[in-house]
């Protein structure tokens, strides 16, 4: 007899797979709801016998009896005894529901035999494991290109990893402050377990667990361009401006994640103002374009149909009103007496906006902004994601933008939305100032990298659109704006070639790094100056000098300042290949000095990478030598 029972395969008639796992929860449910009932009817009977004794009418005899005699009938003992045992079980009942309530409520936090226990629970063990994270996947899909996903530690703990915890910080999150993509893309995180008549009543149907998450990011490219600002501040953007697919998009300094566990590493990460390692300056820091701005001041002419404005670089540089400061070219030199030494850029000549985009000329772009005028500028600007405002008071008030993405939830773009941009178009701004928008100075001076990258992605877009940026690789493409016609978009990439490709142009450095692939690319150099604090390199700590000032009752008082200095940042926006862009990229570098000279080569650099990843096309890829296989893609 037991040999026959030894070969009995046992596991086929266990109860979960004779009757299913729905009936083995919904079982002790539907007893625990019988004994809550029961015990509750229990209850009630009881307070209510217990009240109706103190109500009891007295019967006609009663009244004529002393006091003494009265208590000692038989009935008044026996009503006596019964509202003691009455009081009694109330106590119990009491007592068992507070039993229960304990260990619904209360044990799990504070009882340590009871948390060693709750992993045995059923229902504790199907809430846990729903509650684990799936993979998150490169654009690629492959699981050896995760960017997220879980290992087993060395204590036998279930750790979530991060291959590029410093390369994809900003856009992960930390589980303090804003929370990034970890805490919103996986939407079931904090799933209450259910209650028992929540498990009695509801069909239960086989949870999803296909929890993994494909974005839009490339991880080799996003490696690569963490390596391109070591050592330096800044900020690299790539776009898909096709699909408004982001493909890699990094801002150093950054953070490891494994820094930010703690309270107090974190701490320390914030108040770390010389480096802000938790800001994201690809999108949450503004700069000074520069000339990286005229490309926008180019496509607010096309839309109004001015493209082909001639104007005139003067030797004193261009005036816009009677008695306000000359705007002149990179090449000239306003001199303290108010006179202009130096040439145009080009030539003191009349430009067509062709020629004055690839020399960069200010005094043709200053003069282009003033012709198109403040409601033009103000209608470009909302159709590629930029905030118009009235007055220079209305753009410090800085406000997320999550409207500009293309995200299956709020949480998810408000996990990664930007700052707004701003421009100042209102009537009070002297056409000085408008002038040196046009140009991508003064009240141009917040842009963020990812709205110059949408920039350039308008010129980009096939159909002249600018396409909502989105992470998220299974989320359809979705169009923010229609801001150019195809036939206009095709012109604008036209110019931007000249840059690039012809003598003079100010970024030929593009040109010369992609010469022997066949990439054709256009784009625009910008170096603009900026007022930045200063801090000490070896302290970290703020410089400060004495200044003086009057308080509100008038008296001069002395404050600690902070020390400013003229910082100038290297940009560079591109777009390639030409004939179909499947990048836009946006790169500026803080303190890096010209255009050209930094931000340029890096902007080309990241267009072979991505030609070498296969981004920008099979046509592109480079070809294995005779008898050689293709090199396989580093690690």
């Amino acid at each position: 007899m037991l040999v026959f029972l030894a070969q009995i395969d046992w596991e086929k008639y266990r109860p979960e797979k004779l009757f299913g796992s729905q009936v083995l929860e919904r079982t002790p449910a539907g007893l625990s709801i019988i004994y809550i009932i029961g015990v509750g009817i229990l209850i009630g009977f009881l307070i209510l016998t217990f009240l109706d004794n103190f109500g009891r009418p007295k019967f006609i005899f009663e009244s004529d009896l002393p006091r003494e005699v009265t208590r000692k009938l038989t009935k008044t003992i026996t009503n006596r005894s019964l509202r003691l045992w009455q009081f009694v079980f109330i106590i119990l009942a009491f007592t068992v529901y507070g039993f229960q309530v304990y260990w619904t409520y209360f044990a799990d936090e504070t009882n340590e035999q009871f948390q060693a226990l709750a992993y045995k629970d059923l229902r504790t063990r199907r809430s846990t494991a729903a509650n684990l994270r799936g993979w998150m996947l490169d654009r690629s899909g492959k699981l050896s290109n995760s960017l997220a996903y879980y290992t087993i530690g060395k204590d036998g703990n279930i750790d979530r990893t991060y291959p590029l915890d410093r390369e994809m910080a900003h856009l992960l999150g930390t589980e303090r402050g804003t929370p990034g993509l970890e805490r919103t893309l996986y939407k079931k995180q904090a799933d209450p377990m259910p209650e028992a008549w929540e498990v009695l009543t509801t069909i239960r149907h086989p949870e999803n667990e296909q929890k993994d998450v494909r974005i839009t990011i490339d991880r080799d490219l996003q490696a690569y361009i963490a390596q391109q600002l070591q050592g330096k501040k800044g900020a690299i953007v790539v776009l898909n401006p096709q699909q408004g697919d982001i493909l890699a998009m990094y801002s150093n300094p950054s953070f490891s994640l494994s820094e930010a566990q703690s309270l107090d590493d974190y701490l320390k990460l914030e108040g770390n103002n010389r480096d802000k390692p938790l800001l994201n300056r690809a999108t949450r820091e503004f700069y000074t374009p520069g000339s990286t701005f005229k490309t926008f001041t180019m496509i607010s002419a096309f839309r109004a149909g001015k493209q082909d404005s001639i104007f005139t670089s003067y030797p004193g540089g261009f005036i816009p009103s009677r008695g306000s400061r000359p705007i002149v070219d990179a090449t000239q030199k306003l001199q303290p007496d108010g006179t202009v030494t130096g040439a145009c850029d080009g030539g003191c000549q009349e430009k067509d906006i062709r020629f004055a985009y690839k020399v960069s000329s200010n005094q043709y772009f200053a003069q282009l902004a003033i012709e198109l005028g403040r409601e033009r500028l103000r209608e470009t600007a909302n159709a590629v994601g930029i905030g118009a405002v009235e007055t220079p008071d209305d753009a410090l008030m800085q406000k997320f933008f999550p409207q500009i993405l293309n995200t299956s939830t709020p949480a998810v773009a408000n996990s990664i939305a930007p700052q707004q941009s701003t421009i100042v178009t209102g009537k009070d701004i002297s056409l000085f100032d408008l002038g040196l928008e046009g140009m991508g100075q003064g009240y141009a001076g917040q842009m963020t990298p990812i709205q110059m990258a949408l920039i350039a992605s308008v010129a980009g877009n096939m159909e002249g659109r600018l396409m909502k940026p989105r992470i998220e690789a299974d989320q359809p493409p979705q169009p923010y704006s229609q801001v150019l016609s195809p036939q206009m978009a095709a012109s604008v990439r036209d110019i931007m070639s000249t840059v690039v490709e012809e003598p003079g142009g100010t970024g030929t450095v593009i040109a010369a790094k992609l010469a022997g692939t066949g990439i054709r690319a256009g784009g625009k150099t910008g170096t603009a100056e900026k007022e930045a604090p200063l801090y000490d390199q070896k302290t970290g700590k703020l410089r400060t000098e004495k200044k003086k000032r009057k308080n509100d009752k008038g008296q001069w008082v002395e404050y600690d300042a902070p020390v400013m200095y003229k910082r100038t940042d290297s940009w560079f926006i591109t777009i390639a290949p030409l004939e179909r862009p499947q990048v836009a990229i946006a790169v500026v570098v803080e303190g890096g000095g010209f255009g050209a000279t930094t931000a340029a080569p890096i902007a080309a650099n990241v267009i072979l990478k991505a030609r070498d990843l296969g981004l920008l096309g099979d046509q592109y890829k480079p070809k294995a030598p005779a008898g050689k296989q293709a090199p396989k893609k580093p690690r």
